[in-house]
């Protein structure tokens, strides 16, 4: 059940925040597609993938068509979670989905869609991660084969050649393999960075070594093997004494990661030959030590920014000797769901996070900060670079 101890605004972020709207779907193309046409797609997928019964079914039916046509109703009665959801929702039920905060409505979304399958109901369709069909073919695709090989190629560099080589793949994940990492070198143009500070990552990693890092993870899948790899690196190599790595609760948005996902990227490493099978030894080992932690705050899985976070999860991150963000929503989550003028301070927007962060994020929503002038007149010649995926960024808050 999510519980969550949710902390007001700061004073600072509060007066900052009210100088960028928060992002509707209506006024914006990409985000009214997802509820248009990327939800009741999926919603088909699903129904495809499993023997869902007649209640199932039309449950799925009844959110693809309200996403397209209807209003948002709330979680039925007695559903776990109901009356949190209620709050949260206050003021935006009974109004279409379009229509209220993007980020509120498609964490809501994905919820509605977990109640439609079951997921949370006692009975044989309890705890049954109705995307895992998808993660599983992804994990057992030719990237991830492509991944662990690679990482016989990456030994082979020097130390700081190998941490550039695995932070770009874990910042790519199913986007750009490892091998592609090491072969098109480590550039900004040749990985599409738009904006990076990897450098300073690794100056503070170097600086701090030995502290506690901890890894708020993204995708399943390919991309939660390139962590994995990234996490062993660390560990190996003094950058980190211990790493916590965070996951999703429950599935959500499609592909974000579980406990079960990690479990899956480890095993698909001790699969593997060579340095692969080694980097899964080590971190199974580390696992044992306590020197690998994996977490699974509820926070992670409501529909608000990081502003509101638990103020015990706010005491873990203060502690760390920096915490890496991955992917596109922890970036929306960090920085607000707001339309900032791309050129605002990373660090401005951010100050509200406790400690030193790092975000990792491929460009796949309309939120960005932190662009250089020359670089943001460049990308505006480029049709859908703020949602492509084709662009990434890597910011540090130090």
């Amino acid at each position: 059940m999510l519980a969550l101890d949710l902390i007001p605004l700061r004073e600072e972020q509060t007066l900052m925040t009210q100088q960028a709207p928060v992002i509707v779907s209506s006024e914006s193309p990409f985000a009214k597609d997802v509820f248009i046409k990327r939800h009741p797609a999926l919603i088909e997928r699903l129904v495809e993938a499993w023997p869902f019964g007649p209640e199932q079914r039309r449950a799925l039916s009844v959110l693809a068509e309200e996403n397209v046509h209807g209003v948002i109703r709330p979680l039925p009665d007695g559903a776990v979670d109901a009356q949190l959801w209620r709050d949260w929702g206050n003021g935006l039920y009974g109004r279409p989905w379009a229509e209220v905060p993007f980020l509120w409505a498609e964490s809501f979304f994905y919820r509605r869609l977990l109640e439609a399958t079951g997921y949370f109901r006692p009975g044989p369709w309890l705890g049954v991660d109705p995307f895992a069909p998808f993660k599983q073919t992804e994990l057992a695709g030719e990237a991830v084969s492509a991944e662990i090989a690679a990482l016989d190629d990456v030994v082979e560099l020097a130390e700081e050649e190998q941490g550039q080589a695995l932070l770009l793949s874990s910042l790519w994940g199913n986007r750009a393999d490892l091998g592609f990492q090491i072969t098109a070198g480590q550039g900004t143009e040749a990985s599409g960075l738009v904006a990076d500070d990897s450098a300073r990552l690794w100056e503070l990693l170097r600086s701090e070594a030995g502290g506690t890092v901890a890894v708020v993870a993204d995708n399943a899948g390919s991309e939660v093997v390139a962590d994995l790899a990234l996490i062993d690196h660390l560990l190996a190599h003094g950058l980190a004494d211990e790493v916590v790595l965070h996951v999703k609760p429950s599935p959500y948005y499609v592909s974000d990661a579980t406990l079960a996902d990690v479990a899956d990227g480890l095993r698909a490493l001790l699969l593997g030959k060579g340095e692969a099978r080694a980097a899964g030894e080590r971190l199974r080992e580390a696992a044992a030590l306590g020197r690998l932690r994996v977490r699974a705050d509820s926070c992670f899985c409501a529909p608000f920014d990081y502003t509101a976070m638990p103020v015990a999860l706010r005491h873990e991150f203060a502690s760390a000797t920096v915490t890496i963000l991955k992917g596109d929503l922890n970036y929306r989550r960090l920085v607000g769901d707001r339309w900032w003028e791309p050129t605002t301070p990373f660090a401005g927007v951010t100050g509200h996070f406790p400690g030193r962060i790092a975000a990792l994020r491929t460009l796949k929503s309309d939120v960005i900060v932190g662009l250089g002038t020359g670089t943001l007149a460049e990308l505006n010649s480029t049709p859908d670079w703020r949602t492509s995926g084709t662009h990434a960024v890597v910011q540090v808050r130090s």
